[in-house]
């Protein structure tokens, strides 16, 4: 009897240890998610219970409180570049982007809470960094009515965060508090794999599980042939293993998915497209809506073992890609600043789905879209997952930032770009780009007015700057950013998101009856100015009947004009 009670008396302190652990997730059966304070107090538990677990915070979110990192590191090491030297792969997994979409938030604590009790093993060469909830703001915005298409959990956040902003959008304008946060949590961490937790929109199909993966032609080089032929396929293959027919995010053209669907263009905005940019292998899971929410955590739960798994099993080759990738950009002369997927090369992928049809409706009495779930089917379906790169730009041999433009300066700095700043004044032959042509949206996207086809023209020019001002060699780590960023002609470059548009407005005007006697001295004194209005009239007639432009165009092309005027403020150094 003795022997028996302190058998019981060793194993109590575990059974309650257990018992403290289980979740509001599991309290309720699955029907309900975690609140923001009861997420981060259980973390809090789990850091002060298991020295393997170690919680911090970073930075600060537009709803005032700090972004959480907790990491698991088996041997009790929590400097990142230790670990990384110690030949760690870190698998960085973020939770709540959109918290009306918390399987991830629920699915991480288990798995947390499983490792630390030995109920399922890490293998010695991973460390998983979690960030629990990255949109705080949104979160605490808890109610049953968002998303009104998902099957539970009965109450949940809100997409937009504090500021109303889609931070799944922000990567690169990086708007949010929470985007500064997350960009020096990602660059402590320098994650060999990422995992952006979602949940799909969009069509009913039987599936639980979809994935979304860096483009691996956009990923380029040996790490998107590895990710197209080894790491996608082998996610496939482990998750088959534990029940699930996984399938690429479904990103249908058509009404249906039947006519097949191009892969999702992960540009630098989001989360995945961002981390391409510093060579890391990026994943965003999107459990199905429509699946009851226990069956979507599990699928969840399933996939980040999966990762850690395939992870764990080709540390070296991805070690080893990533560092390839990294020495590549160094040297690398041209950069793409698109890619175009080619409609005429594709992927066959098994779908399983269910047959799509139309009814009246009952409110408007017209025909609507309905899928029948009596009507399963399997099919081979076309999936375009190859992109063709464009718009080529050579590398300068550095960037010239004036210190007035801070804002997009900061941005550079919070992603661990090397600068210098100038010792003395200095005039200096680069290249300067002025912008010949732009469009932009009509109605605010994300706080902005988003430019696209952006074109310029190029000329070199000797340019005078301050002492202060920024020089950026482009012989760094940041180079594939450093492009993507600054060269203006990129999608999510920093002029198309606005952080230069002070230089589209003229600031310097003339009074028409004083310059027509200044322009027309300046003319007689430059008869290839002369030359040039007289070939402009010949071949324009709007513009030879229009006295305002033919004077207009003799001010931009003297010096009298301001020459900053759609002039772009980041200079190539050649």
């Amino acid at each position: 009897m003795k022997k028996i009670m302190l058998l019981l008396g060793g194993l109590l302190p575990l059974l309650i240890q257990a018992q403290d652990l289980t979740t509001r997730y599991e309290k309720t059966d699955g029907r309900e998610t975690a609140t923001y304070q009861e997420v981060i107090q259980y973390y809090q538990l789990l850091a002060k219970r298991f020295p393997q677990i170690h919680l911090q915070t970073i930075g600060t979110t537009d709803a005032g409180y700090p972004l959480h990192l907790a990491t698991y590191s088996p041997q009790r090491d929590f400097d990142f570049k230790s670990l990384h030297k110690k030949n760690k792969r870190i698998i960085l997994i973020n939770n709540g982007i959109h918290p009306g979409e918390p399987d991830g938030i629920d699915a991480s604590m288990l798995l947390l809470r499983d490792l630390a009790l030995g109920k399922i093993k890490l293998p010695d060469n991973i460390v998983l960094a979690i960030i629990p909830v990255y949109n705080i703001g949104g979160m605490l915005n808890r109610s049953p009515w968002y998303r009104v298409d998902q099957n539970g959990p009965d109450s949940f956040g809100s997409r937009g965060n504090a500021q109303n902003l889609d931070l799944n959008r922000d990567f690169i304008k990086s708007d949010a508090k929470n985007t500064l946060a997350f960009q020096q949590i990602y660059h402590l961490t320098n994650p060999d794999v990422f995992v952006d937790n979602h949940v799909s929109n969009g069509a009913d199909y039987q599936h639980i599980m979809t994935l979304l993966t860096t483009q691996h032609d956009k990923l380029g080089g040996p790490m998107g042939t590895f990710m197209h032929n080894s790491f996608e396929p082998g996610l496939y293959a482990l998750m088959k293993e534990k029940g699930y027919d996984l399938v690429p995010y479904v990103n249908h053209f058509g009404e249906t998915p039947d006519s097949g669907w191009v892969e999702f263009a992960d540009v630098p905005r989001y989360s995945t497209g961002y981390t391409t940019l510093f060579h890391t292998f990026g994943f965003v899971p999107e459990t199905h809506m429509l699946k009851p929410y226990p069956q979507r955590v599990k699928a969840t739960y399933a996939l980040m073992e999966c990762f850690i798994q395939f992870t764990a099993a080709h540390s070296d080759s991805i070690r080893q890609l990533r560092e390839q990738a990294k020495q590549m950009a160094l040297t690398q002369t041209t950069f793409p600043l698109s890619w175009r997927f080619d409609m005429n090369k594709y992927s066959l992928i098994t779908f399983r789905g269910f047959t799509a049809g139309h009814k009246p409706s009952y409110i408007s009495g017209l025909p609507r879209l309905y899928y029948d779930r009596n009507k399963p089917y399997i099919k081979q379906i076309k999936f375009y997952n190859y992109a063709i790169p464009e718009n080529y730009v050579e590398k300068p041999r550095a960037y010239i930032i004036p210190q007035g433009w801070w804002a997009a300066i900061n941005l550079l700095k919070n992603n661990q770009v090397q600068m210098q700043p100038l010792t003395k004044d200095t005039a200096l032959l680069v290249e300067v780009y002025h912008i010949a042509n732009f469009q932009s949206y009509t109605k605010p996207f994300e706080k902005h007015y988003l430019h696209t086809n952006i074109k310029v023209t190029s000329t070199m020019d000797t340019i005078h700057f301050r002492k202060g001002d920024f020089y950026i060699p482009m012989n760094q780590a940041a180079n594939r950013f450093l492009i993507e960023t600054l060269e203006p002609e990129g999608g999510d470059s920093y002029f198309a998101w606005n952080f230069f548009d002070a230089i589209l407005g003229q600031k310097e005007g003339y009074s028409s009856y004083v310059f027509e006697d200044t322009g027309a001295v300046y003319l007689k004194e430059h008869p290839e100015l002369q030359r040039l209005l007289e070939e402009k009239r010949a071949s324009d007639t709007a513009f030879a009947n229009s006295a305002s432009a033919q004077l207009d165009f003799v001010f931009k092309n003297s010096p009298y004009a301001e020459p900053a005027y759609m002039r772009y403020p980041v200079y190539r150094v050649r």
